[in-house]
This record gives structure tokens, sequence and C-alpha cells, in this order.
């Protein structure tokens, strides 16, 4: 009986969810969406996120194997931004705020409590008199390639590109570019290793 109980109720989240996104004219799905838990979408009038075929946005602790702090939350927050997120990608957990354009690849893995964010929200330097949450900086885009794999805790700033098959280690903070099929860890994160494409 407990288990047709919790059939029944994993069936209704997931009907809420189709119901949901398939209302949701801002939210383009391009196949099947899974979502375990309930994730915080935002996406303002003029903005656009795009959900690849069998993908996963999971904010579900039980059977994850590190602790989530916060569901997935995407948010496209200003007009003309877009969120584009490619094929077979799982999210866990993590955050992507966009004023302008983040794109991830297929086959990527996020894992756990990443941020990936394509602008800082507010300038670096203020002239005297001006407060700095008065202000906003430019956004720049970020591009995440195929088969990515960020580690638990990543934070991907503006600006960065991410080449395809590579992984970033746990607790990074990428501030500048990394090639594909590399290896890479730290704060900044640097290229540690190359990666065997072919396996």
């Amino acid at each position: 009986q407990i288990m047709k109980f919790k059939e029944m109720l994993a069936r209704l989240r997931w009907i809420h969810w189709e119901i949901y996104l398939r209302a949701h004219r801002r939210i383009v799905r391009h196949g099947y969406t899974k979502v375990r838990g309930k994730p915080i979408l935002t996406v303002v009038p003029g903005a656009e996120i795009h959900l690849g075929d069998d993908l996963v946005l999971n904010s579900v602790n039980r059977g994850y194997h590190v602790n989530l702090f916060a569901p997935v939350k995407l948010t496209a927050d200003r007009p003309g931004a877009t969120i584009s997120i490619g094929d077979r990608t799982r999210i866990h957990g993590s955050c992507i705020h966009c004023w302008k354009e983040i794109r991830i690849g297929q086959d990527c893995l996020i894992a756990g409590n990443c941020q990936i964010l394509d602008s800082n929200a507010h300038q670096i330097s203020t002239p005297p008199g001006v407060s700095r949450s008065d202000t906003q900086d430019t956004p720049r885009p970020v591009n995440i390639g195929n088969r990515v794999w960020l580690g638990t805790g990543v934070i991907v700033l503006p600006g960065v590109s991410i080449g395809d098959g590579s992984v970033v280690g746990a607790g990074s903070i990428v501030s500048k570019s990394i090639p594909a099929n590399v290896l890479a860890a730290g704060n900044p994160a640097r290229v540690l290793k190359s990666l065997d494409a072919s396996v």
C-alpha cells in the first residue's frame, strides 16, 4: 500500500510539472524533462529557457551522493535573456542565473550546488556617492560545451567558455575559459592535465 501511494504521488508530481511546463510560454521544451523535487523557474517577459530532450532537473537530496543545499534554480532575469540546456544533461541543486545568454551543451553533468552566472549583478567600481547596490554590470555570455562535468560546488563566472569533454573539479572557481578535453581545478581554476577524448 505504501509503495502504491508513493508511486501515485510521484505520478501526480510528474503530471503537475508536465502541466506547468506545457503552460509556461517562455519555457521551450525540445523533448522530455524529468523533474525531481520542486525547482525554482523564473522567466521574465521577453526571456526564454530552452530545455533539451531527456533532461533531468533534480532538487531531491534522497538518493543523491552529496547534500543539496537548495533546489535547482533557473532564472532568465532580463528581456532577451536565454538559457539553453542540451539533451541528456543532468542538473542537481544548482543555480543558473542569466541576464544575457548561458548555453549548456548535451550530455553534461552539473553536480550539486554549482553556480553559473553571466553577470556579477553590480559594477566592480563606482564613483563617489553612488551605492554599488544601485548599479548593474554588463553581462557576458557563458558557454559550456558538450559532455562537460562540473563537480560539486563549482562556480562559473561571466564570459567563460568550457570546451567539450572537460571536467572541472569540485569547489573550483572558473574565471577564465577552459579548453576542450582537460581536467581543471582550483581557485582560480587552471588546467591540470589533458584527458583522452576517445575514452
